[in-house]
Protein backbone atom coordinates (compact mmCIF):
# COMPACT_ATOMS: atom_id res chain seq x y z
CA UNK A 1 0.00 0.00 0.00
CA UNK A 2 1.04 3.47 -1.02
CA UNK A 3 0.91 6.17 1.13
CA UNK A 4 1.33 10.33 1.01
CA UNK A 5 0.66 12.63 3.64
CA UNK A 6 -0.67 16.86 3.30
CA UNK A 7 -1.06 18.90 5.69
CA UNK A 8 -3.13 22.47 5.70
CA UNK A 9 -4.65 25.21 7.54
CA UNK A 10 -8.01 25.04 8.22
CA UNK A 11 -9.08 28.47 9.18
CA UNK A 12 -12.66 29.17 11.11
CA UNK A 13 -15.21 31.45 9.52
CA UNK A 14 -14.79 33.40 12.94
CA UNK A 15 -12.72 32.85 15.84
CA UNK A 16 -14.18 30.82 18.62
CA UNK A 17 -14.25 31.22 21.73
CA UNK A 18 -14.72 28.92 24.89
CA UNK A 19 -13.79 29.15 28.89
CA UNK A 20 -9.89 28.23 27.59
CA UNK A 21 -8.80 30.41 25.38
CA UNK A 22 -10.14 31.31 21.36
CA UNK A 23 -9.24 29.04 18.07
CA UNK A 24 -9.30 31.00 15.21
CA UNK A 25 -7.84 27.78 12.85
CA UNK A 26 -6.44 24.79 12.83
CA UNK A 27 -4.01 22.56 11.52
CA UNK A 28 -5.08 19.29 9.48
CA UNK A 29 -3.19 16.27 7.84
CA UNK A 30 -4.76 14.26 5.61
CA UNK A 31 -3.77 10.70 4.89
CA UNK A 32 -3.83 8.72 1.44
CA UNK A 33 -3.57 5.11 1.47
CA UNK A 34 -4.00 3.79 -2.09
CA UNK A 35 -3.77 0.10 -2.95
CA UNK A 36 -5.24 -1.38 -6.44
CA UNK A 37 -5.40 2.42 -8.15
CA UNK A 38 -8.07 3.14 -5.38
CA UNK A 39 -7.32 5.79 -2.45
CA UNK A 40 -8.90 5.84 1.33
CA UNK A 41 -8.51 9.15 3.21
CA UNK A 42 -8.42 10.06 6.98
CA UNK A 43 -7.57 13.58 8.83
CA UNK A 44 -6.13 14.43 11.86
CA UNK A 45 -6.37 17.74 13.35
CA UNK A 46 -3.95 19.52 15.66
CA UNK A 47 -4.53 20.05 19.27
CA UNK A 48 -2.86 21.62 22.44
CA UNK A 49 -5.09 20.12 24.75
CA UNK A 50 -3.84 16.71 23.38
CA UNK A 51 -0.68 17.64 22.88
CA UNK A 52 -0.50 17.52 19.32
CA UNK A 53 0.96 19.39 16.82
CA UNK A 54 1.07 19.05 13.24
CA UNK A 55 4.59 18.31 12.81
CA UNK A 56 3.96 15.52 15.65
CA UNK A 57 1.26 14.12 13.91
CA UNK A 58 3.09 13.55 10.68
CA UNK A 59 6.25 11.65 12.30
CA UNK A 60 3.67 9.09 13.63
CA UNK A 61 1.95 8.70 10.76
CA UNK A 62 5.40 8.34 8.74
CA UNK A 63 5.41 4.97 11.51
CA UNK A 64 1.82 3.94 10.85
CA UNK A 65 2.52 4.07 6.88
CA UNK A 66 5.73 1.89 7.43
CA UNK A 67 3.73 -0.66 9.33
CA UNK A 68 1.04 -0.58 6.89
CA UNK A 69 3.82 -2.31 4.65
CA UNK A 70 3.37 -5.33 6.68
CA UNK A 71 0.11 -5.45 5.17
CA UNK A 72 -1.02 -7.48 1.82
CA UNK A 73 -4.41 -5.89 1.99
CA UNK A 74 -6.67 -2.81 3.57
CA UNK A 75 -8.85 -5.60 4.41
CA UNK A 76 -5.82 -7.18 6.91
CA UNK A 77 -4.20 -4.01 8.20
CA UNK A 78 -8.22 -2.82 9.05
CA UNK A 79 -8.58 -6.39 11.22
CA UNK A 80 -5.11 -5.46 13.00
CA UNK A 81 -6.91 -1.85 14.04
CA UNK A 82 -9.86 -3.32 15.20
CA UNK A 83 -7.30 -5.77 17.50
CA UNK A 84 -5.28 -3.12 18.40
CA UNK A 85 -2.07 -4.34 17.15
CA UNK A 86 -1.74 -2.23 14.05
CA UNK A 87 -0.07 0.36 16.14
CA UNK A 88 2.19 0.74 19.05
CA UNK A 89 -0.01 1.42 21.88
CA UNK A 90 1.18 4.87 22.87
CA UNK A 91 0.31 6.01 19.35
CA UNK A 92 -2.23 8.76 20.11
CA UNK A 93 -6.04 8.26 19.64
CA UNK A 94 -6.74 11.14 16.70
CA UNK A 95 -3.55 9.42 14.57
CA UNK A 96 -4.88 5.86 14.94
CA UNK A 97 -8.53 7.55 14.19
CA UNK A 98 -7.24 8.54 10.89
CA UNK A 99 -5.52 6.04 10.14
CA UNK A 100 -8.33 3.66 10.38
CA UNK A 101 -10.75 6.20 8.63
CA UNK A 102 -8.08 5.82 5.94
CA UNK A 103 -8.29 1.95 6.26
CA UNK A 104 -11.92 2.24 5.70
CA UNK A 105 -12.83 4.66 3.28
CA UNK A 106 -10.37 2.83 1.00
CA UNK A 107 -12.06 -1.03 1.74
CA UNK A 108 -15.80 0.82 1.75
CA UNK A 109 -14.55 1.80 -1.94
CA UNK A 110 -12.93 -1.85 -2.72
CA UNK A 111 -16.35 -3.48 -1.58
CA UNK A 112 -18.77 -1.26 -2.75
CA UNK A 113 -20.12 -0.57 0.20
CA UNK A 114 -20.60 2.59 2.58
CA UNK A 115 -18.67 2.73 5.90
CA UNK A 116 -21.63 2.10 8.02
CA UNK A 117 -22.39 -0.78 6.02
CA UNK A 118 -19.35 -2.04 7.42
CA UNK A 119 -19.52 -1.67 11.01
CA UNK A 120 -21.05 -4.66 13.33
CA UNK A 121 -24.66 -3.84 13.85
CA UNK A 122 -24.90 -0.86 11.05
CA UNK A 123 -27.94 -0.18 9.44
CA UNK A 124 -28.83 -0.78 6.08
CA UNK A 125 -30.11 2.77 5.59
CA UNK A 126 -27.44 5.74 5.53
CA UNK A 127 -27.41 7.58 9.30
CA UNK A 128 -28.72 10.50 9.83
CA UNK A 129 -28.97 12.89 12.85
CA UNK A 130 -29.75 16.85 13.52
CA UNK A 131 -26.59 17.88 14.92
CA UNK A 132 -25.90 20.54 17.63
CA UNK A 133 -24.61 23.81 16.58
CA UNK A 134 -22.32 26.10 19.06
CA UNK A 135 -22.39 28.96 19.72
CA UNK A 136 -18.93 30.49 21.55
CA UNK A 137 -18.78 32.74 24.71
CA UNK A 138 -20.07 35.98 23.17
CA UNK A 139 -22.31 38.76 23.96
CA UNK A 140 -26.07 37.62 24.74
CA UNK A 141 -27.21 40.05 21.44
CA UNK A 142 -24.52 38.40 18.98
CA UNK A 143 -25.92 34.83 20.55
CA UNK A 144 -29.22 35.43 19.85
CA UNK A 145 -28.80 36.93 16.62
CA UNK A 146 -27.21 33.99 15.54
CA UNK A 147 -28.99 31.47 17.22
CA UNK A 148 -32.02 33.23 15.09
CA UNK A 149 -30.09 32.37 12.28
CA UNK A 150 -29.54 28.97 12.56
CA UNK A 151 -32.90 27.95 14.19
CA UNK A 152 -34.19 29.79 10.44
CA UNK A 153 -31.70 27.04 8.85
CA UNK A 154 -32.76 24.18 10.10
CA UNK A 155 -31.00 23.73 13.09
CA UNK A 156 -33.37 22.41 16.41
CA UNK A 157 -29.79 21.46 18.88
CA UNK A 158 -28.29 24.48 19.89
CA UNK A 159 -24.90 24.11 22.08
CA UNK A 160 -24.08 27.06 23.81
CA UNK A 161 -20.47 27.46 25.34
CA UNK A 162 -20.37 28.76 29.07
CA UNK A 163 -17.28 29.37 31.80
CA UNK A 164 -17.04 32.84 31.71
CA UNK A 165 -15.44 34.49 34.81
CA UNK A 166 -18.97 35.86 35.69
CA UNK A 167 -21.53 33.02 35.86
CA UNK A 168 -23.94 35.92 34.91
CA UNK A 169 -22.90 36.22 31.38
CA UNK A 170 -23.19 32.94 30.94
CA UNK A 171 -27.19 32.52 32.00
CA UNK A 172 -27.76 36.04 30.27
CA UNK A 173 -26.49 34.24 27.04
CA UNK A 174 -28.61 31.53 27.21
CA UNK A 175 -31.49 33.82 28.43
CA UNK A 176 -31.10 35.30 25.12
CA UNK A 177 -30.65 32.36 23.08
CA UNK A 178 -33.72 30.62 25.04
CA UNK A 179 -35.67 34.21 23.31
CA UNK A 180 -34.42 33.35 19.97
CA UNK A 181 -34.79 30.32 19.53
CA UNK A 182 -37.88 28.98 21.49
CA UNK A 183 -38.30 25.66 20.48
CA UNK A 184 -34.16 24.56 19.94
CA UNK A 185 -32.98 22.25 22.30
CA UNK A 186 -30.52 24.04 24.34
CA UNK A 187 -26.93 21.86 25.60
CA UNK A 188 -24.28 23.69 27.81
CA UNK A 189 -20.49 23.16 27.91
CA UNK A 190 -19.05 24.93 30.37
CA UNK A 191 -15.28 22.84 29.10
CA UNK A 192 -15.16 22.40 32.58
CA UNK A 193 -14.71 25.38 33.85
CA UNK A 194 -16.42 25.20 37.63
CA UNK A 195 -16.08 23.31 40.96
CA UNK A 196 -18.50 21.15 42.02
CA UNK A 197 -19.53 23.81 44.56
CA UNK A 198 -20.61 25.86 41.55
CA UNK A 199 -22.08 23.73 39.07
CA UNK A 200 -24.70 22.43 41.73
CA UNK A 201 -25.37 26.23 42.60
CA UNK A 202 -25.81 27.28 38.66
CA UNK A 203 -27.88 24.09 37.10
CA UNK A 204 -30.99 24.84 38.94
CA UNK A 205 -30.94 28.28 36.76
CA UNK A 206 -29.85 26.73 33.70
CA UNK A 207 -32.39 23.88 34.01
CA UNK A 208 -35.10 26.97 34.70
CA UNK A 209 -34.02 28.46 31.38
CA UNK A 210 -34.70 24.81 29.48
CA UNK A 211 -31.02 23.48 29.14
CA UNK A 212 -31.56 19.83 28.05
CA UNK A 213 -28.36 18.70 29.23
CA UNK A 214 -24.60 19.87 30.72
CA UNK A 215 -21.49 18.60 28.98
CA UNK A 216 -18.42 18.86 31.40
CA UNK A 217 -19.40 21.10 34.21
CA UNK A 218 -16.44 20.83 36.19
CA UNK A 219 -12.81 20.67 36.32
CA UNK A 220 -11.52 17.83 34.30
CA UNK A 221 -9.52 15.25 36.74
CA UNK A 222 -12.50 14.81 39.33
CA UNK A 223 -14.28 11.99 37.72
CA UNK A 224 -15.83 11.10 40.90
CA UNK A 225 -16.86 14.37 41.74
CA UNK A 226 -18.35 14.80 38.15
CA UNK A 227 -20.33 11.31 39.45
CA UNK A 228 -21.47 12.78 42.49
CA UNK A 229 -22.64 15.78 40.89
CA UNK A 230 -24.69 14.31 38.29
CA UNK A 231 -26.55 12.23 41.32
CA UNK A 232 -28.45 15.14 42.17
CA UNK A 233 -28.26 17.61 38.73
CA UNK A 234 -31.28 18.68 37.57
CA UNK A 235 -30.13 18.40 34.50
CA UNK A 236 -28.41 15.75 32.69
CA UNK A 237 -24.67 15.42 32.86
CA UNK A 238 -22.33 14.53 30.21
CA UNK A 239 -18.75 13.25 30.63
CA UNK A 240 -16.59 15.11 27.63
CA UNK A 241 -12.55 15.83 29.25
CA UNK A 242 -12.98 12.92 31.93
CA UNK A 243 -14.54 10.22 29.17
CA UNK A 244 -11.33 9.99 27.07
CA UNK A 245 -10.81 5.97 27.32
CA UNK A 246 -13.03 3.03 27.38
CA UNK A 247 -11.68 2.55 31.14
CA UNK A 248 -12.97 5.79 31.93
CA UNK A 249 -16.28 5.33 30.00
CA UNK A 250 -16.33 1.98 32.17
CA UNK A 251 -15.74 3.61 35.50
CA UNK A 252 -18.74 6.10 34.66
CA UNK A 253 -21.55 3.85 33.29
CA UNK A 254 -24.32 4.27 34.78
CA UNK A 255 -23.09 7.22 37.30
CA UNK A 256 -23.24 10.07 34.82
CA UNK A 257 -25.92 9.97 31.97
CA UNK A 258 -24.03 10.72 29.16
CA UNK A 259 -20.23 10.26 27.71
CA UNK A 260 -19.35 12.57 24.51
CA UNK A 261 -17.40 10.17 22.22
CA UNK A 262 -15.09 11.36 20.04
CA UNK A 263 -13.09 9.54 17.65
CA UNK A 264 -10.16 11.87 18.37
CA UNK A 265 -9.84 11.18 21.71
CA UNK A 266 -11.04 7.54 21.78
CA UNK A 267 -9.04 6.13 18.88
CA UNK A 268 -11.74 5.97 16.00
CA UNK A 269 -14.38 4.03 14.86
CA UNK A 270 -14.11 0.90 16.49
CA UNK A 271 -13.09 2.43 19.69
CA UNK A 272 -16.41 4.55 19.78
CA UNK A 273 -18.06 1.19 19.22
CA UNK A 274 -16.04 -0.91 22.24
CA UNK A 275 -17.00 2.44 24.34
CA UNK A 276 -21.48 2.04 23.23
CA UNK A 277 -20.89 -1.52 23.93
CA UNK A 278 -19.41 -1.09 27.19
CA UNK A 279 -22.61 1.71 28.10
CA UNK A 280 -25.03 -0.20 26.59
CA UNK A 281 -27.71 -1.46 29.61
CA UNK A 282 -26.41 0.93 32.21
CA UNK A 283 -28.55 4.07 31.74
CA UNK A 284 -25.62 6.13 30.65
CA UNK A 285 -26.10 7.22 26.87
CA UNK A 286 -24.21 8.08 24.10
CA UNK A 287 -23.12 11.66 22.45
CA UNK A 288 -20.99 12.17 19.69
CA UNK A 289 -19.04 15.23 19.92
CA UNK A 290 -16.18 16.16 17.66
CA UNK A 291 -13.17 18.49 17.25
CA UNK A 292 -13.16 21.56 14.54
CA UNK A 293 -12.06 19.63 11.85
CA UNK A 294 -13.09 18.81 7.59
CA UNK A 295 -16.08 17.03 6.16
CA UNK A 296 -13.21 14.66 6.14
CA UNK A 297 -12.45 14.49 9.70
CA UNK A 298 -16.17 14.22 10.84
CA UNK A 299 -17.52 11.71 8.17
CA UNK A 300 -16.58 8.53 10.27
CA UNK A 301 -18.46 9.78 12.99
CA UNK A 302 -21.51 10.79 10.77
CA UNK A 303 -21.23 6.62 9.98
CA UNK A 304 -22.45 5.98 13.74
CA UNK A 305 -25.18 8.75 14.20
CA UNK A 306 -27.88 6.72 14.60
CA UNK A 307 -26.63 5.17 17.64
CA UNK A 308 -26.36 8.65 19.45
CA UNK A 309 -28.66 10.12 21.33
CA UNK A 310 -27.20 13.43 20.99
CA UNK A 311 -25.01 14.39 18.17
CA UNK A 312 -22.60 17.37 17.81
CA UNK A 313 -20.83 16.87 14.54
CA UNK A 314 -20.72 20.73 13.41
CA UNK A 315 -17.25 21.08 13.47
CA UNK A 316 -16.75 21.52 9.87
CA UNK A 317 -19.90 24.19 9.76
CA UNK A 318 -17.56 26.39 11.82
CA UNK A 319 -15.10 26.89 8.98
CA UNK A 320 -14.36 29.36 6.34
CA UNK A 321 -13.89 27.17 3.90
CA UNK A 322 -14.26 22.99 3.78
CA UNK A 323 -11.53 21.28 1.65
CA UNK A 324 -14.46 18.31 1.66
CA UNK A 325 -17.58 17.64 1.09
CA UNK A 326 -20.55 14.91 1.70
CA UNK A 327 -22.00 15.02 4.84
CA UNK A 328 -24.24 17.63 4.70
CA UNK A 329 -25.00 19.82 7.66
CA UNK A 330 -25.78 23.29 6.99
CA UNK A 331 -29.43 22.59 7.04
CA UNK A 332 -29.25 20.88 10.96
CA UNK A 333 -28.60 17.48 9.64
CA UNK A 334 -25.55 15.58 9.21
CA UNK A 335 -25.94 12.65 6.56
CA UNK A 336 -23.94 9.58 5.90
CA UNK A 337 -23.60 9.49 2.05
CA UNK A 338 -24.75 6.48 0.19
CA UNK A 339 -21.23 6.09 -1.74
CA UNK A 340 -18.80 3.39 -1.17
CA UNK A 341 -16.39 4.60 1.74
CA UNK A 342 -16.50 7.40 3.76
CA UNK A 343 -18.45 9.13 0.66
CA UNK A 344 -16.81 12.33 1.20
CA UNK A 345 -15.09 14.02 -1.76
CA UNK A 346 -12.50 16.93 -1.94
CA UNK A 347 -13.85 20.48 -3.26
CA UNK A 348 -10.94 20.95 -5.30
CA UNK A 349 -10.46 24.37 -3.38
CA UNK A 350 -7.59 22.84 -0.77
CA UNK A 351 -6.37 25.80 1.42
CA UNK A 352 -2.83 26.95 2.28
CA UNK A 353 -0.41 24.86 3.47
CA UNK A 354 0.35 25.19 7.69
CA UNK A 355 3.00 27.13 7.88
CA UNK A 356 3.74 25.97 11.32
CA UNK A 357 1.25 23.78 13.67
CA UNK A 358 -1.11 25.66 15.97
CA UNK A 359 -3.25 23.53 18.52
CA UNK A 360 -6.85 24.75 20.11
CA UNK A 361 -7.35 26.01 23.45
CA UNK A 362 -10.06 22.86 24.22
CA UNK A 363 -12.14 20.31 22.33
Amino acid sequence: MKTTLRTARLRLAEPLRISRGVMDARDAVWLTVEHGGVRGFGEAVASAYYGLDAGAIRRLMCHAAAGLGRFATPESALEAVREETLLPRDTPPAVTAAVEAALLDLAGKRAGLPVHRLLEGGSVAAPAAGTARTIGITSPVRAALTARCLADAGFTVLKIKGGSPDPADDLERVRAVRQAAPRARLLLDPNGAWTVARARKLLPRFAALGVEAVEQPTFPGDPEGLARLAETSPLPVIADEDAVSLDDARRLAGRVHGVNVKLAKCGGVHAALRIAGALAGSGTELMLGCLTASSLGIAPAVHLADRARWTDLDGHLLLAHDPWTGIGGRDGTVRAPGAPGLGVRATGRHPQPAQRAQGDPAP
